[in-house]
């Protein structure tokens, strides 16, 4: 959180200095370690089965909220017998960590109420990502902490306004409001509000699946609005493959990058401090976003882009301004944003869901274990391991995520020279055990590969990281972790194993 979530890691300290307990469950050593009350250093891809564990702890112990149980979720007995699998002692040859961290672990977890679990990409980041996420329902659950305030499962999204953009429908399975596109009723709302027949009713494409099509030519045209593909997916060498199989490909950003390259048309695009609009924060709160500089040259807002290219396409679109598309088309279509309307966010804000112009909006969700489906559902799941794991010759594990200095591909802080001056290249952390091992000095250049492709890199010799593991950002073109990971993807949600593949060093 220190280094992808800085702001929100800020209130997380001052609460520990207040007084709040804090466990951090993390492979590394970072800074929040400083903060807490209990580091469980558990090896890269080995949540569920440390999850389990707890929850055996919880359930064996008599220490879960049986109340809670009873009266607001199913499926209990069968997340009893899958738990009841995983002792703390099989899941600490697993986790690699001790049998007694782990009962310590949920005995604390129990002592306290509520309790917050937040998580970022570490969980989601896996071939069993959703796994990983349903796991950490279960446990508050079983614990309940849920449908209560300062307690709930909190995802800490990736990117700025992500769920904004999910709100909005940028997915293929929903229209906005996450009204699903198979479901006839939400099509015949959508098809008479747009003015179109026949909305597909089945659900689209996810990114691999697009890029794949790219290559085997089931996809024609490829649009890429503000996204980086060619340093953000993994294995770029088989990127660079398939957006150059691209029949037409459309590019629309603030910058040139390195996926523009292969672009037919680029469009120049507004940033987000160059245009009216809003934005929607990790706990649901629509705010205002205002202008704060004239977008520079020929740049335009995303969506006059978009409108001229409709237009182009023989559709009149009324909107045009962030305000009118959100006042007139979003509120209106989407139940849970209804009540929420430009005047009433001015301030502060509201959360949906707001389903009323007089409701204040929904502070936190599930409020008197009230689920959206009736009854909250414990979901047992068994641990796998990452698609890739170390071997003779790829003997280290390779983790990846992002330093503080820099945000993603460097697209925006690459051009401040403040920034690139406190970082400006990358490193492969090692510990201390590995360096000397294998000899290596801090700074020292050294190789690290995959089966994918390989990168010279700077050693970075850090208490930080456990023996074993290898740990990278992707902020730099040259050094980029991607030319190493896997593109290995969860089954249900095909997000790829960013945080695991295995890799070798070579002084």
């Amino acid at each position: 959180m220190t280094e992808a979530h800085p702001v929100a890691a800020t209130f997380l300290k001052n609460a520990v200095a207040k007084g709040a307990k804090l466990i951090v469950v993390d492979p590394r050593r970072h800074k929040l370690v400083d903060f807490a009350d209990l580091h469980v250093p558990i090896k890269v891809g080995s949540d569920i089965a440390f999850l389990n564990a707890l929850m055996q702890v919880l359930i064996t112990e008599n220490l879960y909220d049986k109340q809670f149980v009873e009266m607001h979720t199913q499926g209990f007995d069968e997340l009893k017998k899958k738990v009841m699998k995983y002792p703390p002692e099989r899941a600490a040859k697993i986790s690699g960590i001790s049998a007694d961290m782990i009962i310590k672990t949920a005995r604390l977890l129990a002592s306290v109420k509520p309790a917050m679990l937040c998580y970022t990409l570490g969980i989601t980041e896996h071939t069993c990502g959703r796994n990983n996420v349903v796991s950490t329902a279960n446990l508050q659950m079983l614990l309940g902490n849920m449908g209560v305030e300062c307690g709930g499962v909190n995802p800490l999204r990736g990117q700025n306004n992500v769920q904004g953009a999910c709100d909005m429908g940028a997915l293929p399975n929903v229209f906005p409001g996450y009204q699903p596109v198979i479901n006839p009723e939400a099509r015949a709302k959508f098809e008479k509000a747009w003015n179109v027949e026949n909305l597909p009713d089945k659900n689209g494409l996810m990114i691999p699946q697009m890029m794949d099509g790219l290559v085997n030519g089931s996809v024609k045209g490829f649009y890429i609005f503000g996204e980086n593909l060619a340093n953000t997916e993994p294995d770029i060498k088989k990127v660079e493959h398939e957006l150059a199989s691209a029949k037409f490909l459309v590019c629309q950003d603030i910058f040139m990058t390195e996926t523009t390259r292969f672009a037919d048309v680029v469009f120049p695009a507004a940033a987000w401090s160059e245009n009216n609009g809003t934005f929607t924060n990790s706990e649901r709160r629509v705010n205002r976003v205002r202008t704060a500089s004239p977008a520079p040259g020929a740049a335009k807002p995303n969506w006059w882009i978009f409108k001229q290219i409709a237009k182009r396409m023989g559709h009149s679109w009324d909107s045009d301004s962030g305000r009118e598309i959100w006042d007139n088309e979003i509120s209106p279509l989407a139940p849970a944003l209804f009540g929420i309307k430009y005047k009433r966010i001015e301030k502060d804000g509201l959360q949906w869901p707001c389903p009323t112009q007089d409701h204040p909006g929904t502070g936190f969700m599930h409020k008197d274990g009230q689920f959206t489906q009736g009854l909250g559902l414990f979901t047992a799941v068994d641990w796998t391991p990452p698609a890739e794991v170390p071997d003779q010759k790829y003997p280290f594990v390779l983790s990846t995520g992002r330093r503080l200095t820099h945000y993603h591909t460097r697209t925006q802080t690459g051009r401040c020279e403040g920034f690139n001056d406190i970082l400006g290249e990358e490193t492969a952390d090692i510990s201390f055990a590995d360096a000397k091992k294998m000899g290596i000095r801090q700074g020292e250049m050294i190789k690290v590969s995959s089966r994918r492709g390989e990168v010279l890199v700077k050693a970075n010799i850090t208490s930080e990281v456990p023996q074993g593991l290898v740990w990278m950002a992707f902020h730099f073109r040259e050094a980029c972790a991607n030319w190493l990971t896997n593109p290995a993807f969860d089954p249900f949600t095909l997000t790829a194993e960013y945080k695991a593949c295995a890799v070798r060093i070579d002084k």
